[in-house]
């Protein structure tokens, strides 16, 4: 079965960046690529929110919040998908979950926190 492995996560200051990586096991390649794949975030108490997507062909998607600081990247060899992120602010603290948007399948999800 398909499963997702996020990684990257931890704690920075304003302004600083991370990389958020989701590996992909269990799925060959070919059909891999043919994922809509999505990084999504929740705090707790709140619903889970949509952050990035990207298509299988590349085409990118993101919330209002995070646009011109946060780009979804992907590489279909390695079956990963990125999150950079960069000028973190507090209110991006979250944990954030990876997703296969056709077949509904999330990773565990990593915790970042954005603190002075």
């Amino acid at each position: 079965q398909v499963q997702l492995v996020e990684s990257g996560g931890g704690s920075v200051q304003p302004g600083g960046s991370l990389r958020l990586s989701c590996a992909a096991s269990g799925v060959i390649s070919i059909m891999f690529n043919t994922y809509r794949m999505a990084w999504y975030r929740q705090v707790p108490g709140k619903q889970r929110d949509l952050v990035a997507s990207i298509t299988a062909t590349g085409s990118t998607d993101y919330a209002d919040s995070v646009k011109g600081r946060f780009a979804i990247s992907r590489d279909n060899a390695k079956k990963t998908v990125y999150l950079q992120m960069s000028s973190l602010k507090p209110e991006d603290t979250a944990v954030y979950y990876c997703k296969i948007e056709q077949t509904g399948v999330w990773g565990q999800g990593t915790q970042v926190t954005v603190a002075s």
